[in-house]
C-alpha cells in the first residue's frame, strides 16, 4: 500500500509531467500546421499560372485583360477559335501524340536494355560512360538544330516525323538510361539467379522477374519522356514548317488574331489547357500504376 508521502509525490510528479505533455502537443501542432501552410503556398505558386490560364480561356475577347478571379461572362468563343478550320489544331494534336508516343516507347526499349547492362555487367570505365550518357542531355536543342537540319535536308527528312522523333531521342534517351539504372541498381540480383535455379533463362528472368519489378521506374520514366517531347519546340520548330505535320507547341506559336494588331491570347490560353490535358491524363494513369508497383514488392 501506498502511504500518504508517497501519494503526494505521486501526484506533484503529474503535475510536472502535465505541462511538458501539453509543450510537447503544441509543439507537434505548431509544426503540422507550419507543414501545412509550407504545401499550400507551393501548391498555390505552381498552381496558379494554370489556374489563370484556365480561367482567361473562359473569358471574352473584351473581358481577356479582367483581374476578376472568375469570368464576369462565361464563354466557349476562345475554344472555337482554337478549333477553326483554318488553325487545323486537331491535327497538330495527333502529330504531337505521334511524335511523344514514338519517341516515348523508343527511349524505353533501347533505355531498359542499357540500364540493364550498366547495372548488372561489369566493364572498365562504366561511371564515366554513364557520366557521359547524361552529359549529353545537358546540351541546349538549339546547338544541334543547325547541324541536324543540314543533315536532315540532304537526306530529304524535312517535314517528316523522322526529323522531329530522332532529335528528340538524343535528349530522351540519356534520361531514360539515367532513372533506370539507378533504379534497376536497387534490385536485388538474387531474384534473377533463384529465378535461373528454378530453370528460368537468362531473358526469362529478365522478362518475367526484372521487368515488373522495375514497372515503377519504367512507367516514372514513360512519363518524363512523354512530357518531355510532348512540350519540345525548337527542334519541331526547325525541322517541320508544313502545317500538316507540325506539332500543338509549333501550332499554338502560330496562331493569329483577327487583325495583324491583335494578339491571340484568348486562343493561345485555350490551346495551353487542351495540349495540357493529354499530360494530366498521363500521370493519372501512370501514377497509380507506380504505387502499384511499389507496394507489390519483390514477393508478387
Amino acid at each position: 500500500m501506498t502511504t500518504i508521502s508517497e501519494q503526494h509525490v505521486i501526484a506533484a510528479a503529474g503535475a510536472r509531467s502535465r505541462p511538458g505533455a501539453r509543450r510537447k502537443r503544441a509543439t507537434g501542432l505548431g509544426s503540422a500546421v507550419t507543414r501545412w501552410v509550407g504545401i499550400a503556398i507551393v501548391a498555390i505558386y505552381c498552381l496558379a499560372p494554370f489556374y489563370w490560364m484556365v480561367v482567361s480561356s473562359f473569358r471574352t475577347t473584351n473581358d481577356l485583360f479582367d483581374t476578376t478571379l472568375l469570368p464576369t461572362t462565361w464563354s466557349l468563343e476562345s475554344y472555337a477559335q482554337v478549333f477553326d478550320s483554318s488553325n487545323d489544331f486537331g491535327r497538330s494534336l495527333l502529330n504531337s501524340l505521334i511524335v511523344a508516343g514514338i519517341t516515348t516507347v523508343l527511349a524505353l526499349i533501347l533505355g531498359i536494355f542499357a540500364a540493364y547492362a550498366i547495372a548488372r555487367l561489369k566493364f572498365r570505365f562504366k561511371s564515366g560512360i554513364l557520366a557521359v550518357i547524361i552529359a549529353t542531355s545537358m546540351f541546349p536543342g538549339i546547338a544541334v538544330v543547325v547541324p541536324l537540319l543540314r543533315l536532315f535536308t540532304d537526306i530529304g527528312w524535312i517535314n517528316t516525323y523522322q526529323a522531329m522523333i530522332v532529335p528528340s531521342l538524343s535528349f530522351a534517351i540519356p534520361l531514360a538510361v539515367w532513372n533506370l539504372t539507378t533504379f534497376m541498381k536497387q534490385l536485388p540480383q538474387d531474384l534473377e539467379q533463384a529465378a535461373m535455379i528454378d530453370g528460368c533463362t537468362k531473358w526469362q528472368a529478365f522478362t518475367k522477374i526484372l521487368l515488373p519489378l522495375a514497372a515503377p521506374g519504367v512507367f516514372t520514366t514513360a512519363i518524363l519522356t512523354f512530357i518531355h517531347s510532348w512540350n519540345e519546340f525548337i527542334i519541331a520548330l526547325s525541322m517541320a514548317n508544313d502545317p500538316a505535320i507540325q506539332t500543338a507547341t509549333v501550332a499554338i506559336s502560330k496562331f493569329t488574331g483577327a487583325s495583324d494588331f491583335q494578339a491571340p491570347f484568348g486562343a493561345q490560353m485555350a490551346a495551353g489547357v487542351i495540349v495540357t490535358i493529354p499530360l494530366m491524363i498521363m500521370v493519372l494513369i501512370f501514377q497509380r500504376r507506380i504505387v502499384e508497383g511499389l507496394t507489390s514488392g519483390a514477393t508478387k
